[in-house]
């Protein structure tokens, strides 16, 4: 079973996105909050598989309290929740290393797919969200320069990555073991000195690896 907890300061809202999760047996809402500083709350007093945040919230917002949750229970998934497709949220958001960003107006499908992405080491973009912000990504003024301690395998992984694969989708593709990727995934981490799938995959676009 997979439980989430769902932060929304709209009960009417918060109410409709459960009834959506819970339409997947396998999913269940096992925690509700208001705001930021309750979801925080919550996570202290029981474990999440996922954490859904609103954007804006009151007391505390979902991006500050998202940075929170990243250090205090690193293996929880985190997805931002918003009406907002303003490129400056969306980069706020994946600077905090958050598994996906979506938009409410979202589909049930959509948004239980990307709850397992979340799961499997995937990064979810809404498509009008992802048009936003690939271009800021790109215009970066960071030189394309790779570091040249990359391995060929670890290049190719990393282009997986920052083409949104989850470790199967990478293992299926390279033609190797999923613990493979994971072990080598770790490797690249250490040596680019990143945090964490979602800061590779933005490192593997303004590289222009993708």
């Amino acid at each position: 079973m997979i439980r989430v907890l769902l932060a929304e300061d709209q009960i009417m809202v918060r109410q409709g996105l459960k009834a959506m999760i819970e339409t997947d047996e396998g999913i269940q809402v096992t925690g509700e909050a208001d705001n930021g500083n309750e979801a925080v709350q919550l996570c202290d007093q029981q474990f999440f598989d996922v954490a859904i945040l609103d954007i804006r919230m009151p007391e505390m917002d979902g991006i500050e309290a998202a940075k929170i949750l990243r250090s205090r229970f690193p293996s929880m998934k985190i997805l931002m929740l918003t009406t907002f497709d303003n490129q400056q949220y969306v980069m706020d958001a994946l600077k905090t290393g958050v598994s996906g960003y979506m938009l409410k107006s979202g589909d049930t499908e959509s948004l239980i797919r990307s709850i397992k992405s979340a799961l499997r080491g995937g990064l979810s973009l809404e498509d009008q969200v992802a048009a936003k912000v690939m271009p800021v990504l790109l215009q970066s003024q960071e030189k394309p320069h790779i570091d040249p301690s990359l391995t060929p395998r670890e290049r190719a992984i990393l282009k997986c990555i920052g083409e949104g694969l989850n470790n199967k989708e990478v293992a299926e593709r390279l033609g190797l073991s999923v613990g493979t990727v994971k072990n080598q995934t770790s490797h690249i981490l250490d040596k680019l000195e990143l945090r964490d799938r979602t800061q590779l995959a933005i490192y593997a676009i303004r590289h222009r690896m993708v």
